[in-house]
């Protein structure tokens, strides 16, 4: 491989008690009350545009503003509640010493990525971060995931994906790229085997060999 994609939360990083803390403060200034932990789980990775709608409603405006109260606790408190997941930093500086070219692509914030992954002690490796901008519309990995093709001119061939949920492998299939799925983040084996992962592994010292056919 010559590119690899980490997904963020879930794969590079244990990112639930600022991401959980952040949605509950999000929907209690809404005035509701929050679904119980294991729902809010499934809303790690995917965008919150489309979750809060299950809470909130679906009404434009007030997703909004859920949207705008998550980032006031995010971006002031959670985004530095997060763990590394242990084996993480050894596999990047490997696969740098190995010369191969690194990027992160994330349906979390831009600014909020950027900010996580410039506080990682490995976050230098990483060549690019792809994550929505804006007001976050245009997050589909599939999208981002040929903007960064795009970018490092590379063969799809030689790239592969690694992520923790079916949107990780379902965007990377939609562009040919070679399909990782980790189990310690916030998706099933079963899940990434349903989407079409084309290697699941369950410690990130197994990612080396996973990135080959």
């Amino acid at each position: 491989m010559h590119l690899v994609l980490f997904d963020l939360d879930g794969t590079l990083i244990h990112s639930e008690a600022g991401i959980v803390g952040s949605i509950r403060y999000a929907i209690a200034q809404m005035g509701l009350d929050a679904p119980p932990l294991e729902t809010l789980r499934t809303w790690i990775g995917p965008p919150l545009r489309q979750s809060f709608p299950s809470v909130v409603g679906d009404d434009h405006a007030r997703v909004e503003e859920a949207v705008a109260h998550y980032r006031v606790r995010f971006d002031s408190l959670g985004w530095a509640e997060h763990e590394v997941y242990e084996g993480i930093p050894a596999v990047v500086e490997a696969l740098a010493t190995q010369g191969k070219r690194l990027a992160v692509v994330t349906t979390k914030m831009f600014s909020q990525a950027r900010k996580i992954i410039d506080h990682l002690p490995f976050g230098h490796h990483f060549e690019q971060v792809y994550a929505p901008t804006g007001d976050g519309q245009h997050s589909e990995k599939a999208a981002m995931i040929a903007r960064a093709l795009a970018d490092f001119s590379v063969d799809p061939a030689r790239t592969a994906m690694i992520g923790d949920r079916y949107f990780d492998i379902e965007g990377a299939r939609a562009n040919g790229v070679r399909a990782v799925g980790v189990t310690w983040g916030f998706g099933s084996r079963e899940e990434l085997k349903g989407a079409g992962a084309d290697a699941v592994v369950s410690h990130p010292s197994e990612l080396a060999p996973a990135l080959v056919a």
